[in-house]
């Protein structure tokens, strides 16, 4: 994909999420690429740059940060995020629930299946991610805030 395309998936891919949008329930979304140096001394120094530059092999960060702004608590928040064509999601969150079908079925990846050409099926892989989703079990209080981040790897 060239650049200026990739770019427009990784912001439409930043963008609200619906259902996960609540009224009361403000989300800023960001992503930055990881850059790994070696200082002066030897010492390995990580540094979050900003995304417009990501090329193959780059490692993204994506934190969404989420905040109460309403006068009651809220409960059952689902934060979802679509995933960008070209990334491959870091699985290692157990609390990450997964989609391959644009958000209609949640799971593990051990658990997903697709239907193939031939009428059959066949488990889901990583590539075939297209959402993320994590759940606040608590009740969120007014003014309460919180982050999540996680990370991919740009294909």
């Amino acid at each position: 994909m060239k650049a200026g395309g990739w770019l427009c998936a990784l912001i439409c891919a930043l963008a609200p999420q619906g259902a996960s949008a609540r009224q009361d329930i403000r989300l800023d979304r960001q992503m930055f690429v990881e850059r790994v140096s070696t200082d002066i001394n030897g010492r390995v120094r990580r540094v979050l740059e900003s995304a417009d530059r990501a090329g193959s092999g780059d490692q993204l960060i994506f934190v969404v940060n989420w905040r109460n702004e309403g006068s009651r608590p809220v409960r059952g928040l689902a934060v979802t995020n679509a995933v960008p064509r070209g990334t491959q999601i870091d699985l290692s969150d157990p609390a990450m629930q997964l989609s391959v079908d644009g958000g209609a079925h949640w799971g593990r990846l051990t658990d997903l299946w697709l239907p193939t050409a031939l009428g059959g099926t066949r488990r889901a892989v990583p590539a075939d991610i297209t959402h993320v989703r994590w759940t606040v079990p608590q009740a969120i209080s007014p003014g309460e805030s919180g982050r999540l981040s996680y990370r991919a790897t740009v294909r």
